[in-house]
């Protein structure tokens, strides 16, 4: 590696909640890369497990750590460590997936070359809770996300990567350039869309993203993941929250003129989130504030089989109504 490349401090982010096993996991890819020149910020959302000592146990000057005296919430926690950066570049990762040790030898090199560039991108495996490779989940993901037919290099504008493919994952596998980002300009209506909303505004700076196709991060999927919280049907206030976060993103989106071109997409999505929602609250037994949104939706897309379902089951009663959800509307 070029030694020049090693003056750009790079801010590693590991926001993190009661998860010490993956923690570990996830301090040590930071504290290895090959990519010297860091400082990694813990920052624990007020964790029952002890984190600090975790942290205290590798040693490393390089670490910052930050305990929040009550939960703040994931958004929070992660927002808070986002401005305690003081690198020229930040890098989330969470607490539960890993970096190849080469992953910013390989990114920050393609920023320091190209000031045009806000963000380095690369694609990523699928782990397992065991931390055992996924192959097909992998290569469903790749696809997924499209980064399968994405080339090399930079894009220009990237609004349709960003927003509409969602290619850059900027939660585990991006370097973005610090100070181009207002991390106050991130509305806490976001949520656990935050890595979505981000992509967005730094789509919006009128730089480039530069794509690097090969997979230098590993995304792990099990049962405590957020995003396996938020799709299971015992948790309907997770799904509740991801689904007014998709709502308040899509429609923030909708009023952007630059995005316009991409406007049928856009209300696609938030009608279905707005499904999503009400499907949430009749499994929390809210029927009253859920039906007004079927409606909404059904006025607008009436063909659309799904929100017809959940429309003829906020009419069913409740005992039938809960088995049928039960078994298969999401």
């Amino acid at each position: 590696m070029n030694d020049n490349l090693q003056d750009a401090l790079v801010s590693v982010i590991i926001p993190t909640y009661n998860r010490p096993e993956y923690l570990k996991q996830a301090i040590a890819s930071a504290v290895n890369q090959t990519y010297k020149n860091i400082e990694i910020i813990v920052s624990d959302n007020c964790s029952t497990s002890n984190t600090q000592e975790i942290v205290e146990s590798f040693q490393d000057s390089r670490i910052r750590f930050w305990r929040q005296p009550t939960n703040v919430g994931m958004f929070a926690n992660q927002q808070h460590a986002f401005k305690m950066a003081q690198g020229k570049y930040v890098a989330s990762l969470h607490d539960d997936d890993m970096w190849n040790e080469d992953f910013l030898e390989k990114l920050v090199p393609p920023l320091e070359e190209h000031p045009d560039i806000i963000l380095a991108f690369c694609d990523q495996y699928i782990i397992d809770a065991h931390s055992k490779i996924d192959y097909a989940g992998t290569e469903e993901n790749t696809r997924a996300y499209k980064r399968n037919i994405l080339q090399k290099g930079c894009h220009q504008p990237f609004y349709e990567i960003a927003v509409v493919h969602k290619s850059v994952p900027t939660a585990a596998a991006c370097v973005i350039r610090n100070e181009l980002v207002d991390w106050d300009s991130i509305p806490s209506e976001v949520g656990g869309m935050w890595d979505l909303y981000l992509s967005y505004l730094c789509s919006r700076s009128g730089r480039c993203a530069y794509y690097y196709p090969e997979r230098l991060t590993r995304y792990r999927t099990h049962e405590q993941a957020d995003t396996k919280k938020s799709a299971n049907r015992r948790d309907p206030q997770a799904k509740i929250r991801k689904a007014k976060a998709e709502i308040f993103c899509y429609e923030q989106f909708m009023t952007d003129e630059v995005l316009q071109k991409y406007h049928p997409y856009l209300k696609q999505k938030w009608l279905e989130a707005q499904t999503s929602l009400a499907i949430s609250l009749l499994l929390a037994q809210q029927t009253t504030q859920a039906r007004p949104l079927l409606w909404r939706v059904f006025n607008e897309q009436k063909l659309n089989l799904r929100t017809i379902a959940a429309l003829t089951l906020s009419f069913t009663p409740r005992i039938l109504a809960n088995q049928v959800l039960g078994l298969g509307i999401k």
